[in-house]
């Protein structure tokens, strides 16, 4: 039993709002998934290679979103890696 009852509220809304603000975040980041310019419409629709099985390739810009999900990951894993190994932290 918890001496104070509002304590408990006050961890989910800890858990919960980030959580919550991830994904909106990340929603609006697939929304805008891609830096904007002049020859992006020009570059979705250019086919630049035809493959056999009637799969044709494009050079479209690659998603921000998905770049900097890639970036974080490695950044994460290295930093993990040297925390662990380098520091002799205990996770």
């Amino acid at each position: 039993m918890r001496m104070y009852e509002l304590l408990g509220f006050q961890h989910i809304v800890l858990y919960l709002f980030p959580a919550l603000l991830f994904l909106v975040l990340f929603g609006l980041l697939l929304a805008y998934s891609h830096m904007r310019s002049q020859r992006n419409e020009e570059r979705k629709s250019e086919i630049i290679e035809r493959f056999p099985a009637g799969i044709e390739g494009r050079d479209a810009p690659f998603p921000l979103g998905l770049a900097l999900i890639i970036l974080g990951t490695i950044l994460w894993v290295i930093l993990y890696i040297w925390g662990i190994g380098v520091l002799g932290v205990k996770i």
